[in-house]
């Protein structure tokens, strides 16, 4: 999560290559990580594509993946064109940009260790929760992104609330993706990256239109309430469904093609 930061940090002090072999080394760490911690799982049988696809004619799989795509993006939408953003609107020198980078990686750490607490309490009012909380911030980044002490802040919660929902998100694609764990987390990471190429497109857009380089935060903000907005309409359709399951099971077929409640 820190690597990025940390990289950019170390690559301008010594060199670019640098970056990438920092990156490169955090991922091995990271890996032996999982190797040592994370539990062995017994490989599931009979597990076939076909069944798999079949996951993804669940509306609330695309849902789930959707609220990926717009809520993830709505983050990149503003630290895509943080550095123009803090150099011309807030006033920091460039290289004072590598710190706010270490700032939001900061955020990004805090944020994923909290979604990870919280995603198995309360997975949708966390969710609620977050996804409100960062399109009110991002909303408000356009005004404290002139400001170096409240840009400062804003990076941060920006990185600690848009990571907060990453494993809640996960945990939703996975929860509503029955028998098709494995193609259904790839195609969700595979939706993460979708975000950040959509919001930092239509970034550029606003920057390209005029309206200067706080514009991308209105972006991100309206992504991040078109997100939330989903996933009332995902509880919504849940709530929705077992009701719907209760009347099927309390009638009957009398034979002739109608069917009758059955009181107990």
């Amino acid at each position: 999560i820190v690597g990025v930061p940390l990289g950019t940090f170390i690559g301008q002090a010594i060199g670019w290559r640098t970056t990438f072999a920092i990156v490169a080394a955090l991922g091995v760490v990271g890996l032996l990580g999982i190797a040592r911690l994370v539990p062995a799982m017994p490989r599931p049988e009979g597990t076939l594509l076909r069944r798999e696809l079949k996951a993804f004619r669940n509306p609330q799989v695309l849902l789930a993946m959707a609220m990926t795509v717009l809520g993830f993006g709505g983050v990149f939408a503003a630290i895509t064109y943080i550095a123009p953003m803090m150099t011309e609107a807030a006033g920091y020198s460039e290289g004072a940009v590598t710190w706010l980078l270490v700032l939001f990686g900061t955020g990004m750490f805090l944020g994923n260790l909290l979604g990870g607490r919280y995603a198995d309490r309360a997975l949708m009012p966390l969710l609620y929760t977050t996804l409100g909380g960062l399109a009110i911030v991002l909303a408000l980044f356009t005004v404290t992104a002139h400001n170096k002490v409240l840009a400062a802040i804003t990076i941060l919660l920006v990185g600690a609330l848009g990571f907060a929902t990453v494993p809640p998100l996960q945990k939703r694609v996975l929860d509503q993706a029955h028998g098709a764990p494995t193609l259904a987390s790839a195609v969700n990471i595979g939706a993460f990256n979708l975000g950040n190429a959509l919001a930092a497109w239509l970034g550029g857009i606003v920057i390209a239109a005029g309206f200067g380089y706080t514009s991308p935060n209105w972006v991100g903000a309206v992504l991040a309430a078109a997100a939330l907005g989903l996933a009332f309409w995902s509880a919504a359709l849940e709530r929705r469904a077992p009701a719907s399951e209760a009347e099927a099971a309390g009638a009957v077929d009398t034979g002739a093609g109608a069917r009758v409640p059955v009181h107990h």
